[in-house]
C-alpha cells in the first residue's frame, strides 16, 4: 500500500493525546495512564535547546501512525558538557512499517549525541550491536544490603520532593534528589563519618509469571564503592519498607556486597562519544515513565 502523505516531524503538545493513544494500542499492559504521565512528565522537564522534547512521530495526515519516544539530557563529563538522548518507547503501526526506518533515522542523526538504549529485549541485542552500538552495562547484581554491616555512627535520610537544601550536598545533587522524589523514588541521603553519601532508588514492577523477593532499582548513585559502604543502613530502612533487594547495575560482582551477579538480563546499550557512566539512570524512561 502506498502512502503519500506520510511524513516524520517532531512530536508537539498538541500531539500527546494522540500519541498515547497509539503506544497504549502498542504496548499491551501498558495504560494510556502511563502514557500519559510520562508523556506529561517530559513536557515540564528542562529539555538541552535545539532538541525535540518529546520524540518524533510518523504523521498520516495528521495522525500518528508511528512514535518514537526521546528523552535528552545535558550532564557533565568531566569539564565537558555531553548530551545525552534515551532512545525509549517505539512503535509503528503494522501498515506502515516501511517507514520505520526514516524515523530511526531522523532520531538518532546527531554524531555528538550519546544514544542510549536502556531497557533491549535479549532477542534484540544481536541487532543492537550490529547497528553500532556497544554495551556498558553486561548485567546487574541483586544485592542484599541488610545483610551488610551498618557503618558505625552513620544514619540514613529520606529526602522530600519539597527540601530546599541539603548538608553536605551540592545545590545539583540536592535538585537531582528532589527532582527524582517528585518522579515517586526514594532519595536517601546516608550520613558517615567519611562524609554524605547521595542514593535514589525506584521499585521495581513485579511482571507477570515472574515471581521475586520485594526488589528496588538502584537509580543513582556515585559509584558502586558508595553504595556498598552504605547499603547495611540503606537496606535495613529498606525492610522497614517492605523491601529486601535492590539491582544494581554492573559488569560484574560487587565487593563488599552480598547478592548474585547475572548477565542473563540487564544488558545496556550506548552508542556516540561519551560512555555512560554505571549506576546513573536519572531522567531515564525508566524514570519518567515508571517501571
Amino acid at each position: 500500500m502506498i502512502h503519500t502523505k506520510v511524513r516524520c516531524r517532531e512530536i508537539t503538545e498538541a500531539d500527546v493525546d494522540a500519541v498515547a493513544d497509539l503506544l497504549t494500542r502498542g504496548f499491551v499492559g501498558r495504560s494510556r495512564n502511563y502514557w500519559i504521565q510520562g508523556l506529561r512528565r517530559q513536557a515540564f522537564r528542562p529539555v538541552p535547546d535545539g532538541y525535540p522534547r518529546f520524540g518524533y512521530m510518523l504523521d498520516n495526515d495528521g495522525t500518528p501512525v508511528g512514535v518514537l519516544l526521546l528523552i535528552y539530557t545535558t550532564r557533565k563529563d568531566g569539564e565537558e558538557t555531553a548530551i545525552h538522548c534515551n532512545l525509549s518507547s517505539w512503535y509503528v503501526e503494522p501498515a506502515y512499517r516501511n517507514y520505520a526506518p526514516l524515523l530511526t533515522k531522523i532520531a538518532q542523526r546527531h554524531k555528538h549525541v550519546t544514544y542510549l538504549n536502556i531497557s533491549p529485549a535479549v532477542w534484540t541485542w544481536p541487532i543492537i550491536e550490529t547497528q553500532g552500538f556497544r554495551a556498558y552495562c553486561r548485567g546487574l547484581f541483586f544485592s542484599v544490603p541488610a545483610l551488610s554491616r551498618a557503618p558505625r555512627w552513620s544514619k540514613i535520610e529520606v529526602i522530600s520532593q519539597h527540601t530546599k537544601q541539603i548538608e553536605g550536598l551540592s545545590d545539583e545533587e540536592t535538585e537531582l534528589l528532589t527532582r527524582h522524589a517528585r518522579y515517586n523514588c526514594l532519595s536517601l541521603v546516608c550520613r558517615t563519618p567519611k562524609g554524605v553519601f547521595p542514593f535514589i532508588l525506584q521499585p521495581v514492577r513485579i511482571r507477570r509469571g515472574f515471581i521475586a523477593p520485594p526488589a528496588m532499582q538502584l537509580i543513582y548513585c556515585r559509584s558502586a564503592a558508595e553504595y556498598a559502604a552504605c547499603a547495611g543502613r540503606i537496606g535495613r530502612l529498606l525492610l522497614r519498607l517492605g523491601k529486601i533487594s535492590v539491582i544494581v547495575d554492573s559488569n560484574e560482582p560487587i565487593p563488599g556486597l552480598v547478592g548474585v551477579y547475572t548477565e542473563r538480563r540487564g544488558r545496556k546499550y550506548f552508542r556516540g562519544p561519551h560512555r555512560p557512566r554505571l549506576a546513573d539512570l536519572t531522567d531515564t524512561e525508566l524514570v519518567l515513565y515508571g517501571p
